[in-house]
C-alpha cells in the first residue's frame, strides 16, 4: 500500500499526490491532523536514509519558538516533529519499496 503524508495546502504535496494517484490507490494521511509518532518518524527517516534535520522545516517560526537548532540531536528533533508536525517537510511517500520526500514531486516515482 502506498501512503502519502500530505498537506493539502502545499502545492508540492498536491502535485505529488496527483503523481501517486496516477500509479494506483493511495492512503492519504493528513499528518497535521494525524501526527506521526516518534517511532513512525524514526522508521521513515531510516527508509529515507537522512538525518532528522533534513526532514525539518527549519524556516518555520515554531523551529525558533521551540528553541531548536540545526545542531540538535536526532532525538531532540524527532520529538519536536512528533509534537509539532508543522515542522515536518512534506510530502512524504511511503511504499513497500521505500520512502521518498516529494521535493521535487517526481522524486517519488522511483518507489512507485
Amino acid at each position: 500500500m502506498t501512503v502519502i503524508w500530505h498537506n493539502p495546502r502545499c502545492s508540492k504535496s498536491r502535485a505529488t499526490l496527483v503523481l501517486v494517484q496516477e500509479k494506483g490507490p493511495v492512503e492519504i494521511r493528513k499528518y497535521l491532523d494525524d501526527a506521526p509518532t516518534e517511532a513512525e518518524l524514526r522508521d521513515v527517516l531510516a527508509h529515507l536514509d537522512i538525518p532528522a534535520i533534513q526532514l525539518m522545516r527549519t524556516g518555520e517560526a515554531e523551529f525558533k519558538t521551540l528553541g531548536l537548532a540545526k545542531t540538535d540531536s536526532d532525538d531532540v528533533l524527532i520529538a519536536a516533529m512528533a509534537k509539532a508536525p508543522k515542522l515536518i517537510e512534506r510530502p512524504i511517500v511511503i511504499t513497500d519499496k521505500g520512502a521518498r520526500l516529494g521535493r521535487p514531486p517526481e522524486a517519488v516515482l522511483e518507489i512507485l
